[in-house]
This record gives C-alpha cells, sequence and structure tokens, in this order.
C-alpha cells in the first residue's frame, strides 16, 4: 500500500473541491486588488520602501522556517544594492545572505522568464556558496543522488527519530521535474493563485535537490504570484505568515503528502495565509504612510546623522522604551551627547517624554 501520494499509481494527477475553496479565493482576490490600488495611488519613494521592507522580511523569514537566522541588516543592504536603491547605513553582505536575496530576486523580477532546470540549479548553488550545509558536505547545483540513503525528513533526537517523509527515489527525480517544469511553465487552465500552491505542494514533495527544498519551494510559490499578479514589485510576503505558523505548515505537508491526491486542504490552508500576507502588508503600508508624513512635515528641521538613525531606528524596529541611556548604547556616545540630543529633538517638537519619570523616564516620537 502506497504511504505518500508520490508512490500512487495516479500521481501527480492532484484534485479538489473549488466550491470549498470559493469564497477565500474570492478574498485573496479582493485584497490584491485593494493593495494594487493602493500601491498606484503612492509616490515612487513609498512603493520602493513598501517593496524593500516586503523583501527583507521574505528572505528572513523563509530561512527562518528553516531553523536559519540572517543578519536583518545584511538583508536590507544586499537587497537594496541590488535594486539599486541608495540608503543610509548599508552594511558589508556575506555570500549566504546575498545567496538567497539574489534567489528572490531572480524569481520575482523576472517572473515571466522560464523556470529551468539550469536556473533552480543555480538557485540552490546560491543557497550554499561553499556547498556546505552547516557543517555537512552537499550536493549542489545539481539532483540529489542515494549516496547518503534515502531523502528523509525526521523530527525527535538522535536514536529516536520519527520519518515524517520520504521523498522519491533519486532515480526518479530527472522525470519527475521534467513533468513539474512543462507543467509549470505551460499549464495556463488554472487559476494562478491555486497554481502557486499546487506548485509549492508538488516540488517540496519531489525534494529534488540535498537541500534547500523548501526554501526553492517557497520561491515557486512566490514566482507563480509574481505571474498571478504581473507585477514584480512584491509588496506581500507568504514566508512572514507561514513562519508564524511554521507547526502547522509542516504538520499539513505531513498530512497532504500520507493522505490522497484530494489536496483541498492543503489549499484552503495556503490562501488563508496567502490572505493573512495581504492584510499584513495594509497594515505595514499604513506604516510606511505614517513614516512618510512625519518626515514631509519635518523635511525642513535640520538634524545631523546620528538624530536621523535613531530617529528611523524609532519608525521601524525599536524594541522598548527609549532611555538616554539606551541612546547612548545605540549611538555609541556619551551620556552627556545623549541628554542633549534628546533635549534637542524635544525641542523641534520631534521627541516628547513618554509616561513615568525619574530614572524611569522614556521619550516617544511626535507623529
Amino acid at each position: 500500500m502506497a504511504q505518500y501520494i508520490h508512490q500512487k499509481a495516479e500521481w501527480p494527477a492532484f484534485v479538489w473541491q473549488e466550491p470549498e475553496l470559493a469564497e477565500m479565493l474570492g478574498k485573496v482576490r479582493y485584497a490584491q486588488g485593494k493593495i494594487a490600488g493602493r500601491m498606484d495611488a503612492l509616490g515612487f519613494s513609498v512603493r520602493t520602501e513598501a517593496m524593500l521592507n516586503t523583501l527583507v522580511e521574505d528572505v528572513l523569514k523563509s530561512t527562518e522556517i528553516e531553523g536559519e537566522i540572517l543578519n536583518p541588516e545584511q538583508v536590507r543592504s544586499s537587497v537594496a544594492r541590488r535594486l539599486g536603491l541608495e540608503i543610509a547605513g548599508l552594511v558589508p553582505s556575506d555570500r549566504n545572505v546575498d545567496g538567497v536575496v539574489e534567489m528572490t530576486l531572480d524569481a520575482t523580477q523576472n517572473f515571466n522568464s522560464l523556470l529551468t532546470k539550469d536556473r533552480l540549479f543555480g538557485w540552490q548553488s546560491s543557497l550554499f556558496p561553499s556547498s556546505r550545509s552547516g557543517m555537512y558536505p552537499i550536493l549542489t547545483g545539481k539532483w540529489r543522488d542515494n549516496s547518503k540513503g534515502p531523502m528523509q525528513v525526521v523530527s525527535g533526537q538522535l536514536g529516536n527519530e520519527t520519518i515524517r517523509f520520504e521523498a522519491p527515489d533519486a532515480t526518479r527525480i530527472e522525470k519527475e521535474m521534467e513533468l513539474f517544469l512543462s507543467w509549470f511553465n505551460h499549464n495556463n487552465d488554472l487559476d494562478p493563485i491555486l497554481k502557486s500552491g499546487i506548485a509549492h505542494l508538488w516540488f517540496v514533495t519531489i525534494h529534488p535537490f540535498d537541500d534547500g527544498n523548501g526554501r526553492i519551494a517557497r520561491t515557486i510559490a512566490d514566482m507563480q504570484l509574481a505571474r498571478s499578479d504581473n507585477n514584480s514589485q512584491r509588496f506581500y510576503s507568504m514566508s512572514s505568515q507561514i513562519r508564524q505558523k511554521r507547526n502547522e505548515y509542516y504538520k499539513v505537508l505531513e498530512k497532504t503528502q500520507k493522505g490522497s491526491l484530494e489536496i483541498t486542504d492543503w489549499l484552503q490552508w495556503f490562501l488563508s495565509r496567502l490572505y493573512d500576507s495581504l492584510v499584513f502588508t495594509n497594515e505595514m503600508l499604513n506604516k510606511v504612510l505614517r513614516r512618510t508624513e512625519f518626515w514631509n512635515k519635518n523635511d525642513a528641521i535640520a538634524l545631523n546623522g546620528r538624530l536621523r538613525l535613531m530617529i528611523n531606528k524609532m519608525q521601524e524596529a525599536f524594541f522598548g522604551k527609549l532611555t538616554s541611556s539606551k541612546w547612548a548604547k545605540i549611538t555609541n556616545s556619551s551620556q552627556d551627547t545623549a541628554g542633549r540630543d534628546i533635549q534637542d529633538l524635544m525641542a523641534k517638537g520631534i521627541l516628547r517624554k513618554g509616561a513615568g519619570g525619574g530614572r524611569s523616564t522614556s521619550y516617544e516620537l511626535v507623529w
């Protein structure tokens, strides 16, 4: 008896119940149109900032799903350089960071180009520039082979592992991928959003590489979503929502891969995360517009680089309350300098005291 869907005689003839997906699919399409309309009404600088934030989030979260943490500043710098954006505070980025960014941008900026075997080889090689995954050597730029035994997804402690999934034998990969790539590049009869969810599941079930399959599967899904939008500018990140539901993600994949080829539940879950990402984007746009209004209001005020750095941090990702000691630490300045900076911004109407006082005195932006 077949344990996995790729072992069934009818593989890969996926089926699903369209009426059960209709409501969520309609909500997704409406949200996509709403965001597209908002973006068209915004200026170039706001759209650019929104796209930059989305791409950085997507790279960070897709990598986190696999348990790898990248440096956010390096990711932001790498994305900005490759988009030709002039942004203050860019830092050098590692090869592995640049590799993930290059794969993401190639998929989304060149979404109408054919997805080919060589292109996939390039993506996977860019993820592992040293041909190692952590401490272990892996095959890059080619399909996996049987030298390490069957490709399995396992969990649990060493010696007490549970096999969650076993991929097709390596001897099948060439034909499996030929079929997948032909379908992805030429089958235009499917709803393009549903096709993204199916492509994700199909690719990750084949698991054609030694490592990087999950990240590449999500990149392929993003590429298809770019095709559905007919837009290379990405304003929403599926990976950020999958990261929040990572345990659910692995559970629904395992359930689907051990079930039948009826994949309505998987597509329902995929559409729900896509909708969540669109809702999050609307919230992010509100923040971007808030920042734009802030700088328009304060455009004529003279601010040195240190002051602008701290204001940007408070607007973007500042954690906890701002105190003079925290200001001094972040800007690598003295306590006296921090105090003068804060008083300067208060006099200019940009900062004000927060609740509390004494040693707990904190400060907040005047939006």
